[in-house]
């Protein structure tokens, strides 16, 4: 089959199309024909050299891909032959064949395309654990989502609606600010012209959650921006993961800090999101009222500039590669 892979970790122009052997699924796995894979940052960090897969996880890149079941292993009961399907798999997206885990696979919910059902699994498991299991969001609560219009972001937003929360987010430009206004977010800052922090604390506005993606200096201003008992949740730290603290205020306000990243968690974990997921928010897809947003799609052949694309900064949704 042919794969994309790199020999040394570097920029984007590093990966190239390979050939490898087709991989057989074990007992509880599926051998999915991928259609469509999503394209992540962890992608990007691991191409980089910076993130290697944890052990007895794929070497490829690729997290996440929508297709078909060409094979399954002897124990997989939900699944059939020629199943549309989609997953979070353990690496190895971006590849004519993808092993998953039943676990983590699902059917495409109705009326979705490959390119869309591509880019559920990675953004909707994480919205859903952080804000829902982790964050034990309550209905109207205010939250503030740090990059809006990244995929986390536009599914954190969709879901913090069905909860009815008061949402605010950062993003890059006017375009991406116009778009969430559209979602119905309650005050969107573009960061490159005004400081989030100011804008929203001369509101008076007292956060009982934020999902950040940045770290670095954004750490103590969410803290200063947290209610009593409020929650800040962190997924990434593109701006550095080494901060200065001032402890004192976390404990006047009886904060709690934590993270997460679920590549590392057990198919059994990420299973139970799965189950959630069906049971809460994959009829919304289904009647169209929550959606996959895509911003561009890609040809095999050409994922250094699907890679480029994520650099840039200016996507407004999901990249995909399309097979």
């Amino acid at each position: 089959m042919k794969a994309i892979h790199y020999d040394l970790p570097g920029p984007p122009e590093v990966l190239k199309i390979i050939n490898k052997d087709i991989p057989l699924p074990k007992d509880n796995e599926l051998l999915i024909k991928v259609k469509s894979a999503g394209v992540n940052r962890p992608d990007l960090i691991q191409r980089e050299g910076n993130y290697p897969p944890p052990k007895g996880h794929s070497d490829i890149l690729g997290l996440e891909v929508a297709g078909t079941v060409e094979k399954i292993g002897k124990k997989i009961k939900k699944f059939k032959i020629n199943d549309k399907v989609s997953a979070l798999v353990d690496g190895g997206g971006y590849a004519e064949y993808c092993i998953a885990n039943e676990n983590q696979t699902f059917e495409i919910p109705k009326k979705l395309s490959f390119d869309e059902a591509a880019g559920i699994p990675e953004c909707f498991f994480t919205a859903w654990s952080n804000l829902i299991d982790r964050g034990n969001l309550k209905k109207n609560n205010s939250v503030l989502v740090h990059g809006g219009t990244s995929g986390i972001g536009l599914a954190s937003i969709q879901i913090l609606k069905l909860y009815n929360s008061k949402i605010f987010t950062t993003v890059g430009n006017s375009k991406k600010e116009s778009f969430c206004k559209r979602l119905g977010v309650h005050q969107t800052i573009n960061y490159k012209k005004k400081d989030f922090f100011k804008e929203i604390k001369e509101r008076g506005e007292k956060l009982d959650l934020i999902l950040d993606i940045i770290g670095g200096e954004y750490t103590m201003k969410n803290i200063d921006l947290l209610n009593s008992d409020g929650k800040l949740i962190n997924i990434g730290f593109q701006n550095g993961s080494k901060v200065n603290l001032n402890l004192i205020k976390v404990m006047l306000k009886r904060l709690t800090i934590t993270g997460s990243t679920l590549r590392v968690r057990d198919s059994n974990f990420k299973g139970k999101i799965l189950k959630s997921l069906k049971k809460n928010i994959f009829p919304y897809f289904e009647n169209r009222k929550i959606k996959c947003y895509i911003d561009s799609v890609y040809n095999f052949d050409n994922v250094v500039e699907a890679h480029k694309r994520l650099y840039e900064g200016n996507h407004i949704g999901k990249v995909i590669i399309r097979l």
